[in-house]
């Protein structure tokens, strides 16, 4: 079974950290993943750095502009997680645009991230038709699960089309702007969290976008299965770096 599968099998709810590769130094990546298992993290989604990451915020835009100026690349990632199964266990998932991916050449990535124990993709601005059409089968070849994105306005008729084709989780983005961009969680969002929870999808729904300590992890995770934070983390590194990992994750549970 998929790690990601296994984990989301757990009776807890998920806590799962995004952070941009090469951040803030280019040999971060691999401390950063160790330090944040060994934190208690659930998952983690590595960001591959994009000159144009129409999703994100200031803050992890910023990120990646400084990744890529450090030299991090598709192939550098690849070579700084070639060992890191042998001492990371939890669910690993790449999150990108799709044009590296493709650069790349679809199926050679999707061979790579088998090869060296990623479990999972999440790509914006990939349709799910497209991927459903031309690409699905190849990830299903290598293990790999593909995470969809939904918003507050996606319509019920694409969240179940969505939900069919999924063998994850949903990531229930909680608003329709950039990451980074809200403040807390009112009445709009915790009505979105609801709808979507009356419709009893089988894929869980794990929350990104806003969620930045405690209170919003719980606000989250009250019909959600699991929580993501980015922009908040990314933050956390920029200003105190990468030896304080451990007391960023103890904020927030």
């Amino acid at each position: 079974m998929n790690r990601i599968n296994q984990k989301l099998n757990e009776d807890k709810k998920l806590l799962s950290i995004y952070f941009t590769a090469g951040y803030p130094a280019l040999n971060d990546t691999k401390k950063i993943i160790q330090d944040l298992e060994n934190s208690g993290v659930d998952m983690i989604e590595i960001g591959l750095p994009f000159s144009d990451p129409l999703a994100d915020g200031p803050t992890i835009q910023e990120s990646s502009t400084a990744a890529l100026k450090n030299g991090m690349t598709t192939n550098i990632l690849f070579e700084q997680l070639a060992d890191i199964r042998t001492t990371v266990n939890i669910p690993l998932i790449i999150m990108g645009y799709f044009n590296p991916m493709l650069q790349y050449g679809v199926e050679a990535f999707c061979a790579k991230c088998q090869e060296i124990g990623i479990d999972g993709l999440i790509i914006p601005d990939l349709p799910v038709a497209e991927y459903h059409e031309h690409y699905q089968a190849t990830f299903e070849k290598y293990g790999l699960i593909n995470v969809f994105l939904i918003t507050p306005q996606t319509s019920d008729e694409r969240i179940r089309f969505i939900d069919s084709v999924s063998n994850g989780f949903i990531y229930m983005v909680s608003s329709a702007s950039v990451t980074g961009s809200t403040s807390g969680f009112g009445n709009t969002q915790e009505t979105y969290f609801d709808r979507i929870a009356t419709m009893n999808l089988k894929a869980p729904q794990v929350v990104g976008f806003g969620i930045r300590d405690t209170e919003t992890f719980m606000q989250a995770t009250k019909t959600g299965k699991g929580a993501i934070i980015g922009s908040a983390f990314i933050k956390h590194l920029t200003n105190e770096g990468v030896d304080t990992i451990d007391s960023f994750v103890k904020k927030i549970r």
